[in-house]
């Protein structure tokens, strides 16, 4: 065997036990298009609070509920646009959609986020608003990197860049919004589009 068939084996190999351990099938647009649907929600809640006489949220308000639900349907789309692209990527590639590695990826970044969420239901019905998109960007960044693992790099540099906004939206609790719109709109358009041009264009 030559050097550069031994070469070859070596790559396939390695690129086999890569597929087999890493969730490769994400899909970049996905990212794209939740970054979209942030800015979004994002811009419909900034129009809400500041065309309210009050000028800002109270727990148990109205424009609270509707903010609330408006959060939840960017978290409807963001995620049924992601399971729809990621299944015909992974379709494309001739992949399974659902295995050990797939289940994996999906513990690692549910349980950091679960407990964030329930974290952040936890102080809002204690009334402290100031840091809940703070905390919104750290938890998920955690998420992030924990799930990294399992799938492509740039998800996990993705969690960290959430973690850096976070930690200087804890210190700015005035500007929790605008970081908000950073890392959940923004940085997602960015990490997206990476990986698009990285993964699948072409």
């Amino acid at each position: 065997m030559s050097s550069e068939d031994y070469l070859k084996d070596i790559s396939e190999i390695k690129n086999l036990m890569n597929k087999s351990s890493r969730f490769i099938s994400l899909s970049g647009l996905a990212g794209i298009l939740a970054g979209f649907y942030a800015l979004i929600g994002a811009g419909f809640a900034y129009w809400l609070v500041n065309k309210s006489t009050s000028g800002y949220l109270i727990l148990d308000g109205e424009i609270f509920r509707i903010i609330l639900l408006d959060l939840v349907l960017v978290l409807i789309f963001s995620v049924g646009t992601a399971i729809y692209l990621t299944t015909r990527k992974a379709k494309k590639n001739g992949e399974r959609i659902w295995d050990a590695t797939t289940k994996r990826l999906l513990i690692n970044f549910l349980v950091p986020l679960i407990a964030g969420g329930l974290y952040i239901l936890i102080i809002l019905s204690q009334h402290k608003y100031g840091h809940t998109g703070a905390l919104m960007l750290l938890f998920y960044g955690l998420a992030l990197i924990n799930a990294s693992k399992h799938t492509v790099n740039d998800v996990k540099y993705l969690g960290y860049t959430e973690i850096v906004l976070g930690l200087i939206g804890a210190l700015y609790p005035g500007y929790g919004f605008w970081f908000w719109v950073m890392g959940f709109g923004v940085m997602h358009i960015f990490y997206g589009g990476l990986m698009y041009f990285k993964h699948e264009r072409g």
